[in-house]
C-alpha cells in the first residue's frame, strides 16, 4: 500500500512539473516580454527605487485583481467567438447597488454583497439568452446592456458616489488576509475555478468546441446555446464581483468606475495569447497578459506619463498582439495548406 501510495504521488507530481513546463513553452513569449518590461523599470533611473517594492508589488497586484476577473470571464466569451462590453458598466451598477445596500437600506454585509453579484448574473444571463436564441451578433446585444447598466448606474446614485466608510466593507477590497490583499486571495481563487472549468469539465471542451467551429460542434450533438448562455451569464458574475471589490477599495460605489475596464479585460485577454477568431487561448496566458497590462500601466504611471499618451500606447499594445495573433493565424493555415 505504501509503495503504491509513493507510485500515487510521483506521477501526481511528474504531471505537475509536465504541466507547469507545457506552460511555461506555450507562454514563453509573453513572459519573457513581461520579464524585460519589470527589468526596464526595475533599472530606469525614475523608478528603480519604487518600482520593485513590496508595497508597490502589492499595490500592482491588488489593482490587477479587478482586471483579471473581469479577465476570466473575457477569456471564455472570447475563446467562444463573442465578445462583452457590458462588463465595465456592470461594475458601476453592482458596486452602487452593493454599496447603496448597506448604506441606504442597513442590510447585512453579505446580502449586499450577494445583491451585487447577482445583478452582475442577471445582466449575463439576459446576454446569453439573446445572444444565444437570436443571430443578433454580441457586439451589439453587450453594447446595448452596456448603455442600459450605466444609464442605472446614474439614475440609482443621482451621479454622486454611496459612500460606505465601515470596515467590513473596506476589508474584502482594500483589507489584507495576513501580509497578502484580499483581493489576491480572491483572485487566486477564480483562476483556479475558471482554470477547472477550462480544462477539467465537459463545457470547457464545449467552449473550445463551439469556438472552433460552431457548425460542427452543432453536429457533434454539442448545445451550442447552453454553452454561449453560460459563458455571458460567467462573464456577468466576473463583473459583479470586481465591482464589489473595486467599490470596497475606493470606499464607496461611483457610477463612473469601471469606465473603459472592458478594454483592459479584452487587453489582458490578447495579450495573454487568446485568439480573437476564437477556438484557442489558455486562462494562464490571460494571468500573464494581466500582469503585463497591470505593470506597464503601473510604470507609465510612476514614470509620469500623461494620462492621455498612456491611452495611446496601450492601444498600440492591444494592436501589437492582434497583429501577432494574425500572423499566428496566417501561419496555421498555411501549414494546413500545405499538409493537405
Amino acid at each position: 500500500m505504501e509503495r503504491v501510495a509513493n507510485k500515487n504521488r510521483k506521477n501526481r507530481g511528474t504531471l505537475l512539473l509536465n504541466g507547469i513546463a507545457q506552460w511555461l513553452k506555450d507562454n514563453l513569449g509573453i513572459i519573457i516580454a513581461l520579464v524585460v518590461l519589470c527589468l526596464i523599470l526595475s533599472l530606469n533611473p525614475i523608478t528603480k527605487n519604487t518600482f520593485l517594492t513590496l508595497k508597490n508589488i502589492f499595490n500592482v497586484l491588488r489593482q490587477i485583481s479587478t482586471n483579471l476577473f473581469l479577465a476570466c470571464g473575457m477569456t471564455m466569451v472570447i475563446i467562444l467567438g463573442g465578445i462583452d462590453l457590458s462588463v465595465g458598466s456592470i461594475i458601476a451598477l453592482s458596486g452602487c447597488l452593493a454599496a447603496g445596500a448597506v448604506v441606504r437600506y442597513n442590510l447585512p454585509l453579505g446580502v449586499a454583497l450577494f445583491i451585487g453579484v447577482l445583478l452582475g448574473l442577471v445582466f449575463g444571463i439576459f446576454n446569453g439568452f439573446v445572444i444565444s436564441k437570436t443571430t443578433i451578433p454580441p457586439f451589439i446585444v453587450t453594447l446595448a446592456t452596456m448603455n442600459i447598466a450605466k444609464g442605472l448606474a446614474y439614475v440609482y446614485t443621482g451621479g454622486s458616489p454611496v459612500r460606505v466608510v465601515t470596515k467590513e466593507w473596506q476589508f474584502l477590497g482594500a483589507g489584507y488576509i495576513g501580509s497578502v490583499p484580499t483581493p489576491v486571495i480572491l483572485l487566486i481563487v477564480v483562476l483556479v475555478v475558471t482554470a477547472l472549468i477550462m480544462n477539467k469539465t465537459k463545457m470547457g471542451r464545449y467552449i473550445y468546441a463551439v469556438g472552433g467551429n460552431s457548425q460542427a460542434a452543432v453536429f457533434s450533438g454539442i448545445k451550442v446555446s447552453r454553452v454561449k448562455f453560460f459563458v455571458y451569464a460567467y462573464s456577468g458574475v466576473m463583473a459583479g464581483l470586481a465591482g464589489i471589490v473595486l467599490a470596497s477599495r475606493m470606499y464607496s460605489g461611483q457610477p463612473t468606475a469601471g469606465e473603459g475596464a472592458e478594454m483592459d479585460a479584452i487587453a489582458a485577454v490578447v495579450v495573454g495569447g487568446t485568439s480573437m477568431a476564437g477556438g484557442y487561448g489558455k486562462i494562464g496566458g490571460t494571468l500573464i497578459g494581466g500582469l503585463i497590462i497591470g505593470v506597464l500601466n503601473n510604470g507609465l504611471n510612476l514614470l509620469n506619463v500623461n494620462s492621455f499618451w498612456q491611452y495611446v500606447i496601450k492601444g498600440a499594445v492591444i494592436l501589437l498582439a492582434v497583429f501577432i495573433d494574425y500572423i499566428r493565424q496566417e501561419n496555421k493555415d498555411k501549414i494546413r495548406v500545405e499538409k493537405k
